[in-house]
């Protein structure tokens, strides 16, 4: 059985990185946009106004038809391509620094996902300048993973 799931991952291996590739650039999309949305959201809006109500609506499609199921698409693919033989060699520091990086950008996302719920409920506390400061958080990450994976240290 073990013998037939690693014949099919490493047949599949390309489609597999493909479909990792496109999973994370749709996530890093939404994670890129959403803090943004939210600056504009708290700079601009009058809490209870048609347009409150509009950027709830566009901040509650970003996060659940865009970015959660590109950040589900980007674990399962990543998954996959980690139980690949021979793709990650885990003697090395980089496949560390990645999966630490990764679980970091779990960690935003799910933070944006709280944010928006205090959008909802009317209880934000946070200013513009907060949501600009945190949307350098997946730009660090990201580096961190791109520079982890290319140049495999």
């Amino acid at each position: 059985m073990l013998e037939t799931i690693t014949d099919f991952l490493a047949d599949w291996y390309l489609v597999t990185k493909s479909l990792h590739v496109v999973s994370v650039i749709s996530w890093m999309a939404g994670i890129f946009y959403l803090p943004r949305l939210f600056v504009y959201h708290v700079e601009q809006v009058e809490a209870g106004s048609k347009t409150d109500a509009m950027f709830q609506t566009m901040e509650r499609r970003l996060l659940r038809g865009i970015m959660n199921p590109a950040m589900v698409g980007t674990w399962v693919f990543g998954l996959a391509l980690v139980f690949t033989p021979g793709v990650v060699d885990w003697s090395f520091v980089w496949p560390w620094v990645k999966a630490a990086a990764v679980l970091g950008m779990t960690w935003f996302h799910h933070w944006l996902g709280y944010r928006r719920k205090e959008f909802i409920a009317g209880t934000n506390t946070r200013s513009g300048r907060t949501y600009r400061l945190m949307n350098e958080v997946p730009t660090i990450l990201m580096l961190v993973i791109v520079f982890a994976v290319i140049t495999r240290f």
